[in-house]
């Protein structure tokens, strides 16, 4: 995939920052999502007018303005987020990533995974590592972002002492949308000032949610990259839990649990896919890149696996 020279960041290494402006972030909010939490299918807004649904999301969506209300106005939420940027190469189906511009000092490896489909029209089997430019090319550079609406768990134990169930779904709720939001709004600063290849984009929040902006920011467990191992590495660059308190499970999951994180692209023809089903080659060739064992890299992408497997012999062996 050819790539011109890249731009370099506008504000290189990391960056972290408290949002105050919660008014401001929710006009980043996509409700859909809001309302597949509630297992009520359908778009937003046309869902607030479906003739069998319509009256319970009107209803549910009343509910949550009031409470957006007073989150805003009570300041409920404190979120925070970390960005950071990095001389960067394709190295395969890995990207390496470099503390000088020299690229000679390695700093981390990404790994990632290769779709092996059938395609028609002759059509690349594609992994993250494509979109950037390799060694020995023009110089790249990839992102990376760690984002938290806060401890929304302390709100909702207050709902749940006061036998409030609904509430406490509620809140927990928005504060995923919150979250989800303060991603959105990140990546948009990123684009036209943090990076800044995109310094000229006006394009309002509401019209952020058709993606026609150019980048992604996929997310490590996500269809493009099913691997939550590879957030450790993340974390590790952004030096996330230090700076903003956002900490990792032994199961990879994110506490608090309203906190998104992912990767920064910017190439022209960067998109959104998912890898699909993997063969064991695939696999043991991802083992040996992460240094790990086959059998624990197939007991985190047992999801995506293409054949069968037996962990416990394996492991045994």
């Amino acid at each position: 995939m050819e790539r011109l020279p890249a731009d370099p960041p506008a504000i290189p290494g990391r960056t972290d920052d408290e949002i105050d402006d919660l008014e401001e972030l929710a006009t980043y909010i996509d409700w859909t999502p809001f309302f597949q939490t509630w297992e009520l299918k359908g778009r937003y807004p046309a869902i607030l007018d479906d003739d069998k649904q319509g009256a319970t999301a009107r209803q549910l969506f009343a509910d949550a303005q009031a409470m957006l209300k007073r989150i805003i106005e009570e300041k409920w939420f404190a979120p925070r987020a970390v960005v950071g940027f990095w001389p960067a190469q394709s190295d395969g189906d890995d990207i390496v990533l470099f503390d000088d511009e020299k690229r000679v000092r390695r700093l981390a490896t990404l790994h990632t995974l290769r779709q092996q489909l059938t395609k028609r029209e002759a059509r690349p089997n594609l992994a993250l590592s494509d979109f950037v430019a390799p060694l020995s090319r023009v110089d790249d550079y990839v992102g990376a972002f760690v984002v938290t609406a806060g401890a929304e768990d302390d709100i909702a134990r207050r709902f749940e002492s006061a036998h409030d169930d609904y509430n406490s779904i509620l809140v927990k709720a928005l504060a995923d949308r919150f979250a989800e939001a303060l991603a959105e709004y990140l990546h948009a600063r990123t684009r036209r000032e943090f990076w800044g290849y995109a310094a000229n984009e006006t394009l309002a929040p509401q019209d952020l949610l058709q993606e026609t902006y150019r980048g992604i920011r996929p997310a490590p467990g996500y269809p493009a990259q099913p691997d939550h191992t590879e957030k450790a590495t993340l974390f590790r660059l952004l030096d996330a839990t230090n700076r903003i308190g956002v900490e990792l499970t032994e199961s990879y999951a994110m506490w608090p649990a309203s906190s998104v994180s992912g990767l920064y692209f910017a190439h022209p023809d960067a998109h959104y896919f998912g890898v699909g089903k993997i063969e064991r080659d695939q696999v043991e060739d991802y083992a040996a890149r992460k240094g790990m064992a086959v059998a624990e890299v197939e007991r985190w992408l047992a999801p995506v696996l293409n054949y069968s497997h037996s962990p416990v012999a394996e492991a045994a062996e």
